[in-house]
């Protein structure tokens, strides 16, 4: 019983603390070193922790244990919360707007408010995309730590249902320009031809990016001189499901 109690209370502080060592988990948990790394041991094993950080040899929980942790407060839930602000983002900007969440390295639509317009986006819930292949995706990269970036670009496959991905380089270069905006956005080159679409992350209480909300339309409806005026929109919805979201 103390091995389990032991096991669970360094998973939390690596939760909590990450990225974190060995060394400090020790000392933040009175737990003697050797204990320690068989607990991290174990619980790496189990999916639920792995190493961020191999230079300093530095833990954190993986998404397996974020997703989890999500749907535990629901998966229903993140889309009863954002519903009427999608809903609110659609009606006001009349184009179809998605909310996903990101599993892994692999981005999962869970809800969808539908334009109003007779031509417009379709994407069924359910379906997944690589996180690369989609503009919330990418916003959520984009507040990762670097470390994590430089691991997801790096397992980035090359094409996707036989359409061609960015290379590292451009990918990385996507990356920040929509850290430095505040969203990403897609204009028609990755996973779907003639749409774009601008996404915005959603961060839990400690700013993990853990889902995106995104207005998406068709290409020959899209006027580039409202780009920042739409940017916004979408930012301030993600920014509203976001405190929502971390509300006690």
């Amino acid at each position: 019983m103390n091995s389990v109690l032991s096991t669970l209370r360094v998973f939390e502080e690596v939760a909590v603390r990450q990225p974190i060592g060995v060394s400090e988990l020790a000392r933040v948990t009175g737990i003697p070193k050797s204990s320690v790394q068989r607990c991290l041991v174990t619980l790496e094993q189990a999916r639920w922790l792995r190493i961020v950080d191999r230079e300093h040899a530095r833990w954190g929980v993986t998404m397996k244990a974020l997703v989890l942790g999500l749907r535990s407060a629901g998966e229903q839930d993140l889309r009863e919360v954002a519903k009427p602000v999608i809903q609110g983002l659609a009606a006001e900007t009349g184009e179809t707007v998605l909310l996903g969440l990101r599993d892994g390295d692999e981005y999962l639509i869970v809800a969808r408010e539908d334009s109003s317009q007779l031509i417009r986006v379709f994407m069924e819930i359910g379906t997944r995309v690589p996180l690369g292949a989609s503009s919330g995706g990418v916003s959520i990269i984009a507040r990762l730590e670097p470390d994590e970036i430089d691991e997801l670009v790096r397992s980035e496959p090359a094409e996707f249902e036989g359409t061609p991905m960015l290379a590292p380089d451009e990918m990385r270069e996507e990356i920040a320009r929509s850290a430095e905006r505040g969203y990403a956005m897609n204009m028609s080159s990755w996973y779907r031809p003639h749409v774009v679409s601008l996404g915005a992350a959603i961060t839990n209480s400690t700013g993990r990016p853990i889902a995106a909300v995104t207005l998406s339309i068709p290409e020959m409806r899209y006027e580039s001189s409202k780009e920042k005026d739409l940017a916004k929109l979408v930012m301030t919805a993600a920014d509203e499901i976001s405190r929502l979201v971390s509300s006690p």
